[in-house]
C-alpha cells in the first residue's frame, strides 16, 4: 500500500479540546479523535481507535483546528497509543487475512456468487473477521456467511463497497504519478461531475479524465471553483463575436493564458480577455476598437522610395 509521506513533525499533549485526525490502516478512512490526558502523540504514531467494525489500528495524520472539525463529522475518543503487542498482533492478523481471502474466494466460487473480494481483515481488539467485496448489484450471501462461520468460528461480516472505496483501500498511483487522492489525501472528497471537466477545457475522453476506479478523477474538483470564477463574465465556447463585419466563433477560452481563440471564414485569431466585451444594447459579444487598431498597426508603404528601381 502506498502511503503519503508525513511532512509535519510535532509533539502534542492530550487534554481538553485536543483533537487529531487519524487514518484507519485497513480502510484508509479518516476519523476525528479526542486525545485524553496523559497521551502524547507524534505524526505517524500508531493508535487504537473505535471504528464502525470495532477497535482497530490507525495512523496519526495531525492536529485539527476547531474551525476545520465540522468537515469530519462525529468525534470519537482515542482509545490508546498502540503497544508493541498491538503492532505484532496486527501483522499476524494481516498474514491470517491472506489465508482467509483464499478460503473465502473458494467458497464464493462454490456458491457461484457474482462478487469480487477486495480484502479480508481481522479486527484488532475483537474476534471479528470482515470481508470487503464489490458487486454490480445486491448479493444474497447468507449461505456463504454460514460456511465462513463454520470455518473460522468467529463473527463474520461481509461489506459491499463501491469502486471508489476499493481504490481507497487498495491504493496506488494516479495518472499524475502521485498517490491516489482518495487513498493518500482525503476520503471526504466532494462529488465530481463532467461539468467540472468542461469548465476546465479538458478532453472529454473518458480514458483521460477517469481514475483507476473507472470514475471521474477526484482532482477535477480541486480547481473547478477557480475556473468558474475566472470565466464569470466571459463568453462561452460556441458564442459568436463580431469583428470587422465578420461573425467569428469562439473555439477556446483559455483561463491560464487569458486568451480567447476565434475562428471563422478562413480566419483565426487570439484575443485577450480584456479586449472582448458584451454590448449593453444588443447583448452581442464584440472586440474593442483599441484591439482592432493595434492589430492593424501603423501603415507601411509597400516599397521604400529610396530603393525603388526605375
Amino acid at each position: 500500500m502506498v502511503q503519503a509521506p508525513c511532512i509535519h513533525r510535532f509533539k502534542i499533549d492530550g487534554g481538553e479540546g485536543v483533537v487529531v485526525l487519524v487514518r484507519v490502516l485497513q480502510t484508509q478512512e479518516t476519523l476525528l479523535c479526542r486525545v485524553g490526558e496523559g497521551i502524547t502523540l507524534s505524526c505517524a504514531d500508531r493508535v487504537v481507535v473505535p471504528t464502525r467494525y470495532g477497535r482497530d489500528l490507525a495512523r496519526v495524520v495531525g492536529p485539527v483546528s476547531e474551525e476545520n472539525r465540522s468537515r469530519y463529522g462525529e468525534l470519537v475518543a482515542l482509545h490508546r497509543v498502540a503497544t508493541p503487542e498491538d503492532l505484532e498482533r496486527y501483522q499476524e492478523n494481516h498474514e491470517r487475512a491472506l489465508e482467509a481471502m483464499a478460503i473465502c474466494r473458494d467458497r464464493v466460487d462454490r456458491h457461484g456468487l457474482p462478487m469480487v473480494l477486495v480484502s479480508a481483515h481481522y479486527v484488532l481488539d475483537e474476534p471479528r473477521l470482515v470481508f470487503f467485496f464489490t458487486a454490480e448489484s445486491r448479493v444474497d450471501f447468507r449461505d456463504l456467511v454460514r460456511d465462513l462461520v463454520a470455518e473460522f468460528r468467529l463473527r463474520i461480516e461481509l461489506r459491499q463497497i463501491g469502486v471508489r472505496d476499493e481504490s481507497r483501500m487498495v491504493g496506488g498511483l494516479g495518472v499524475c504519478g502521485r498517490v491516489l487522492c482518495c487513498n493518500g489525501i482525503s476520503d471526504r472528497l466532494k462529488a465530481v461531475s463532467i461539468k467540472m471537466a468542461k469548465a476546465q477545457g479538458l478532453s472529454l475522453n473518458s480514458m483521460k479524465i477517469s481514475g483507476p476506479c473507472g470514475r471521474l478523477l477526484c482532482c477535477l474538483e480541486y480547481e473547478y471553483d477557480f475556473y468558474r470564477e475566472e470565466k464569470r463574465g466571459l463568453p462561452n465556447v460556441g458564442a459568436r463575436v463580431r469583428h470587422e463585419d465578420v461573425s467569428l466563433r469562439i473555439t477556446e477560452v483559455n483561463v491560464l493564458t487569458g486568451q480567447i481563440r476565434l475562428e471563422g471564414e478562413g480566419r483565426s485569431l487570439n484575443v485577450a480577455f480584456k479586449d472582448v466585451y458584451q454590448d449593453s444594447k444588443t447583448q452581442r459579444w464584440m472586440i474593442r476598437e483599441e484591439y482592432a487598431a493595434a492589430a492593424e498597426g501603423p501603415s507601411v508603404p509597400d516599397t521604400d522610395p529610396d530603393l525603388r528601381v526605375d
